[in-house]
């Protein structure tokens, strides 16, 4: 029953997958900045739009500037000061507009060269649960701070002060170790910040050996169906943003084919381990006994005639 629930599922969103959107429905595209959105002078950057496939037209364009392109890919082999700033993208199917992506910023780094000074209190070195403060300080008159975390989707913003930031971590755990480092800038030009300060190194002391995200037991079979259906609950406006149609078809239908190989052969495990059932065995009863015929009267009297004047003399 399982197999065949699991089926029906995968089915059911595989052909969500195939259906084409109703119209006045079309998915929000996504704009990203690579390799990232923070972009130090003189260096290349290039901003995408992605939409689905088969897209008339597409328009990326710089908010408060009136700049706009009809093209997806924006690349920028130097950054300058005049590319810095809010981009959104939207794209065409027909007569049909999408609704506009999620807004970029796009920051140049380095526009300043004296660089803020990043510090912990009380220590860099933390253990699990305990309290540390990022502190960034600045030798001149910004109101507005920056902490990046290498490998983090966006940096924290704070603007506590002037001329120094802090930004708290309450409860610290190993997710929290990094490498940090904070910007300095001011909010009339949010997007042209300092060169960043010198690297700082949280380490969280006092951890297992074994990270939180591994586990000392493999998998059970139902983690890794929850697992799967995680994987599957995907909007469709996500998975058009990350992955073409066909791609999503031909994942759908492989694991289709997986999970009845793993319904059938749980149910001939399950069908080998049933008991055989128990035979009686007959109770054996001996025979009537077979009647006796009669032997005719010649062979019992030697072929002498019966009569009442049997053994007389006349």
């Amino acid at each position: 029953m399982l197999g065949f629930g699991a089926f029906l599922l995968c089915s059911g969103l595989c052909l969500q997958q195939m259906i084409p959107a109703q119209p006045g429905l079309l998915p929000k595209p996504s704009l990203q900045a690579l390799p990232g959105s923070l972009v130090p002078l003189k260096t290349q950057v290039t901003i995408r739009c992605q939409g689905p496939p088969g897209a008339d037209l597409y328009r990326l364009e710089k908010l408060r500037s009136g700049i706009y392109q009809d093209q997806p890919v924006l690349f920028i082999p130097a950054m300058e000061e005049r590319f810095a700033g809010c981009y959104r993208c939207s794209y065409q199917n027909g007569s049909r507009w999408s609704p506009p992506s999620d807004r970029l910023e796009l920051v140049a780094t380095g526009v300043y060269a004296n660089k803020p000074s990043l510090s912990a209190q009380p220590s860099p070195a933390v253990s699990p649960g305990t309290e540390v403060t990022l502190q960034c300080r600045s030798q001149y008159s910004f109101d507005q701070f920056a902490l990046y975390k290498e490998g983090a989707a966006a940096p924290q913003k704070g603007s506590e002060k002037q001329y120094w930031a802090d930004f708290p971590i309450t409860a610290v755990t190993v997710a929290h170790s990094g490498t940090y480092r904070c910007y300095s800038f001011s909010s009339k030009l949010p997007y042209l910040w300092s060169a960043p300060s010198d690297p700082l190194e949280l380490v969280v002391t006092g951890t297992s050996g074994t990270p939180r995200w591994l586990s000392a037991e493999p998998p059970s079979s139902v983690t890794g169906f929850h697992h799967l259906l995680l994987c599957l609950f995907v909007p469709p406006g996500l998975a058009q943003q990350h992955y073409t149609k066909g791609n999503l078809v031909r994942i759908c239908i492989g694991v289709v084919i997986l999970i009845l190989l793993v319904g059938l052969l749980a149910e001939d495990w399950h069908s080998r381990k049933k008991p055989l059932p128990h035979r009686v065995r007959p109770i054996r009863r001996p025979l009537p006994p077979l009647p006796q015929t009669q032997k005719p009267h010649s062979q019992q009297d030697g072929g002498r005639p019966d009569g009442p004047n049997q053994g007389r003399h006349q």
